[in-house]
């Protein structure tokens, strides 16, 4: 069964989706229950006009977003609540908010290796949400990519090639052919698709029922 979670590094749904859904798989596989599950992460730009090269702090951009500081306190706490019950620590105090292009076409080169491109996900998550790092800035990128094991000259030239700002294109597009319109989105062998960070259970039943049909069809 294939699997596409359309996502962006930036968003705190699509962390605390991720932690959920990787629970819901780790329990169904601790079970014995076969899922035969390929796993693709697809790109999804929550701000596609956010500047490359001068991150503002999350701060600021909820604010703007959503009527004041008042407001984004609000939320960014509701959501820091929310992830620190998935043992997910966010530090928005720091978190620093930027075009998140670059972080998806490193992505995008992981999944050419034999690495699990996953894991990278996860890594340049921690990076914005923990860290407090600028997952737009080449620097702090390579430094990610180098450390989860990437070639250091495949990097560069990912960085310095127009095939890979095609490809984030293409996929970008491939959202919008499909209808999305918020993240995360599951989208199942192409047919189902599924909204939201679900919890743990519900992504269980869900999985389970799918896995099934896809091993009677």
């Amino acid at each position: 069964m294939k699997l596409e979670i359309f996502s962006d590094v930036v968003c705190p749904w699509c962390y605390i989706g991720k932690r959920r859904f990787d629970r819901a798989v780790e329990n169904l596989t601790s079970s014995g229950f076969d899922l035969n599950l390929e796993i693709i992460y697809r790109p999804f730009q929550l701000d596609p006009t956010a500047p490359l090269e001068t991150p503002t702090p999350v701060k600021d951009a909820y604010a703007k977003k959503f009527g004041g500081y008042e407001r984004a306190e609000e939320i960014l706490a509701h959501v820091s609540k929310l992830a620190l019950s998935e043992g997910i620590n966010f530090n928005m105090d720091i978190a620093l908010r930027a075009n998140t292009a670059r972080a998806h076409r490193l992505i995008s080169l992981s999944q050419t290796t034999s690495l699990d491109h996953t894991k990278l996900k996860e890594e340049l998550m921690i990076a914005y949400f923990c860290e407090g790092k600028d997952i737009s800035n080449i620097e702090v990128l390579t430094e990610i990519a180098i450390n989860f094991g990437l070639d250091v000259s495949d990097v560069n030239q990912t960085f310095q090639s127009d095939s890979s700002i095609k490809l984030l294109q293409e996929n970008l597009e491939r959202a919008r052919d499909l209808g999305i319109t918020a993240v995360p989105t599951y989208v199942f062998d192409e047919q189902w698709s599924v909204p939201g960070a679900q919890d743990s259970e519900t992504f269980e039943r869900i999985l389970r029922r799918l896995a099934e049909q896809s091993t009677s069809s």
